[in-house]
């Protein structure tokens, strides 16, 4: 398990920081000017405020559990904490489903940065599920002999 620890901590960390930086600034701005979102029809801008701040606490805390349980080395947790997390950055994109935002060429941008850093997060996930899946399977193997 040493592997995910020595190679995985720095990618996690970087991956992490960013993510956390661009839904922040997403969600924020978001939450700031809802007004300039397409709207849900029937959901008023201030539930949609609370809503989205709420979310974005809901999600953080699951990357927060995740990474500590990364360091922890409760790997199974871990990954299961972070791929919620990753829900963070795809509902950004989620905002197509009802029109396209008017909003300046940065706020737009961070509506793909969030899904950026979702992606990189499955991609680190995906790695470290299979060098857990790869260290298990060895262990059965040399227990069996």
């Amino acid at each position: 398990m040493d592997v995910l620890k020595e190679k995985g901590l720095t990618p996690l960390r970087a991956i992490l920081g960013f993510s956390l930086l661009t839904t922040t600034l997403h969600y924020a701005h978001n939450v700031i000017r809802a007004a300039d979102y397409p709207q849900i029809p029937g959901l008023p801008v201030l539930a949609a405020q609370i809503i989205v701040a709420f979310g974005w606490v809901l999600f953080t805390a699951f990357g927060w559990l995740g990474y500590r349980a990364y360091l922890r080395e409760n790997y199974p947790r871990a990954l299961a904490f972070l791929l919620v997390y990753s829900l963070s950055g795809l509902a950004s994109a989620g905002h197509f489903l009802v029109g396209v935002p008017q909003i300046p060429a940065f706020w737009f941008a961070t509506i793909f940065t969030d899904s950026a850093a979702a992606l990189a997060l499955w991609v680190f996930v995906t790695w470290a599920w299979s060098v857990l899946n790869r260290v298990t399977s060895r262990d059965q193997v040399s227990t069996q002999h």
